[in-house]
This record gives structure tokens, sequence and C-alpha cells, in this order.
């Protein structure tokens, strides 16, 4: 066979070539082979290895040793909580067991104190007393506040006892007319709450509409926290609170106030009480909007119109409060007063009342210094009694506008 000259060069040349290909066919199938007994037994081999070193100045060795060490920190941070929670469950159940334990031991004699001693240690029959002398008639709220300073006063007393309580539902919705009482019975409830313990202030925060809801967006949420912080620790009294909600204006911000109040009587209801009031037919038509502000309400109480006898028994306890002598024959004239302006609109019950006397003290004035100033009566000099007194005169004044002026003017008289 002819054999060029070449042939020996080109065996040469190939020979590397088809080794580096033989070799890397090689690799391929041991690669293969690796891979397919790895999907045959995919844990039989290491899953990790370490391949960092054993010099602990390495990067890899201090980040290993930096997560193992906060691993060990958690583990032992919820093992801690987790025996707290144990301990803390023993300790109740030890508790109660005790309780039980002492409450089966206990007789039901066992003496529990009077009813009247707590009533006067804690201060409650004094708070009583001073609702009975600043406000006349209204019968039906002293009834009831009564009822719920007794509750009060029987639950501190099972707590002395060791009986298992709970702090009562004390929002309050008073319905009524202006003028009958609702402020004036709201920091009476305030007061006797703190006596009680029930809350830590006993003040009373009045707000309307206005202190609660924003005029633009984002503004609302702040001013009613405010408010809310301002009474923290007594009651807080929104008057007409029916002005809270527009059901005519789905993006009236009043909506934003109504749901922070509910959220703040659901889980502060131990530390602040909230009362509404406003006009009866109002504030049902409100709580038929807002039916989780009624669910809310434990307490309700409905304020009747006065009297007019009872009006004029408002204005002798004003007078008193005021340091003046209503005159015997100046009632007459003034219940007169009373009763044909109750006949008017806008009549406002205590607060008409109180405008009246402010007129009749006005009056009085105005007859005193005619008499001493004007006149020169007994050389100018007056006595005690003058400056003190209110006569018929006075009240006969306020009768005379009514029962004069045209028919459109009356309701100012």
């Amino acid at each position: 066979m002819y054999k060029s000259k070449y042939h020996n060069t080109r065996l040469t040349f190939l020979l590397p070539r088809m080794s580096t290909r033989f070799s890397t066919i090689s690799h391929y199938v041991k690669v293969s082979t690796s891979l397919f007994n790895a999907n045959q037994n995919p844990f039989g081999g290491k899953s990790l290895e370490y391949t960092g070193g054993d010099d602990p100045n390495s990067k890899n060795y201090v980040k290993l040793t930096e997560a193992l060490n906060t691993a060990d920190t958690e583990r032992r941070k919820a093992e801690e909580e987790a025996l707290k929670r144990e301990r803390a469950a023993e300790m109740r159940r030890e508790e109660r067991l005790r309780k039980i334990a002492y409450m089966a031991d206990m007789p039901d004699s066992q003496p529990a104190g009077t009813v009247d001693e707590f009533m006067f240690k804690e201060g409650v029959q004094d708070q009583l007393d001073k609702l009975d002398n600043d406000l006349v008639g209204l019968v039906p709220v002293k009834k009831r506040v009564k009822e719920i300073a007794a509750l009060l006063v029987l639950d501190k007393m099972r707590r002395k006892l060791g009986f298992e309580t709970s702090v009562p539902s004390l929002h309050m919705s008073f319905t009524g007319a202006p003028g009958t009482g609702k402020t004036t019975v709201a920091v009476r409830m305030g007061q006797i709450l703190a006596k009680m313990g029930y809350s830590r202030r006993g003040h009373v925060v009045l707000a309307t509409r206005d202190d609660l809801v924003g005029q633009y967006v984002g503004h609302t949420a702040p001013k009613t926290k405010e408010m809310i912080k301002k009474a923290m620790g007594g009651l807080l009294l929104v008057d007409e609170a029916y002005y809270l909600y527009n059901a005519s204006n789905d993006r009236d911000y009043g909506q934003e106030c109504i749901e922070i109040l509910l959220n703040v009587m659901e889980n502060n209801q131990d530390d602040l009480v909230v009362a509404v009031a406003g006009y009866k037919d109002r504030m049902d038509k409100f709580f038929s909007y807002i039916p989780g502000m009624m669910s809310r309400i434990g307490n309700h109480i409905d304020f009747p119109n006065y009297k007019s006898d009872e009006l004029v028994q408002i204005s002798s306890v004003m007078a008193r409060d005021l340091e003046y002598d209503i005159h015997p024959d100046a009632y007459p004239v003034f219940q007169h007063y009373i009763e044909e302006r109750m006949k008017l609109p806008y009549f406002s019950n205590a607060r008409t009342v109180r405008n009246a006397m402010d007129r009749a003290r006005m009056n009085s004035a105005i007859r005193t210094f005619e008499r001493f100033a004007i006149n020169g009566e007994n050389g100018g000099l007056c006595t005690v009694e003058d400056l003190r007194s209110i006569m018929s005169e006075d009240f006969q004044v306020l009768l005379d506008d009514i029962l004069n002026a045209d028919v459109d003017k009356r309701i100012f008289a």
C-alpha cells in the first residue's frame, strides 16, 4: 500500500484530538452515571458538605458560627417564653383552686358588712344626697341613678369576699329636652364612679360634633382621639350625638368618629365611660342607624320635662345658690310667667328658669338703683335686705312682656 510522506504526520496530529474527545466522552459518561445514581437514590449521598476549611478566621466559618449562635438564642427565648406561660397558667390554676376551696369553706352566714357602711365609707351616699339637693323632681332619673349605684356597691362587696366579678357596662344614654338636668346627672355619675373606684378621676368632658368631627380628610381621627384622651379616667358626654351621623351624605366624616368611639367603648370600658345625650326621638333614630352604639350602652335614662311647680322650686334653689331671697308674694307671679312661657316655642325647662332669674336679678338691681341712687331714698343708704331681695314686681316685668308683646315677638320675652 502506498503511504504518503504525510501519513505519519497526520496520525501524529489526530491522536491528541482523539484522546481529548475520548476523555471528554468519558467525563460525560461519568457525570451522567452520577446523576442517574442520584436520581435513583436522592438521599443516599451527602446533601451538604462544609468546604470552607477549619480556619476560624475564614469568612464562611465566622458566618456559620454567627448563624448557629443566633439560632441558639432564638431557641432559648422560645423555651423561656413557653416556660413563663406554663408558670402563669399554673399560678392561675392554683389561685383558682385556692379560691374554690375558700368559697367552699366559707359559711353562708359569713358577715360581709352593711350596705350603708359601704355607701357612706365610699362617699356614694353623699353624692346621691347632692343629686337630690341639686335636682328638683326627676324621680325616675334619680331612681335609675340609685339602681346603678346599688349595683356598684354590691359588686364591690362581692369582690371583697372573693366572688367572681366583672365591670358592668357603664356606658349611658341620656334622652330628654334641653334643660332637664342631663349634664348635672352626668357630673354626679362621674363622681360616683370615681368614689367607687370604677374611674380614676371622675371628671366629665362635654363634647359636640364640632369637637369630634373634622372638616377635611385626616382631620377627624386626631380631633376625636384628643377628646378621648382628655376624658380618659372619667366620663365623655357627647351632647346631641345624632349630629355625628349624616345619613344623607355617605362621605360625611362623622362615620369615622363613630367608629373610633365604638372601638374605645369596647376596648377601654374599664377606663372610660361614654354617655350620649339628645332628644329622645332623634336618639332613637340615631341608634337605628348605628346598632353597634345601641348594643354597647347598658343604661338608658329618659329625662322628663319639668312641671310648672317644679320649675318654681328650681328658681328657689338658684336663688339660694346665688344668695338671693325671693319674696313670698313673688312666687305666684313667677309661676304664672312659667305657665305662659311653656305655651311658647323654644321652652328649655331649667335653662328658661335660669334666664328668667337673670332678668329678675337685673330688674331688682334697676329698682334698687332708682330708689337709692336716683331718688335718694334713705339718704342713698341701702340695707343687706335690699341687695338680696327679689320682689314680685321684678317677675311682673317678665310676665307683662309675654302678655303684652306682639305674637311674633312673644317667644323672645
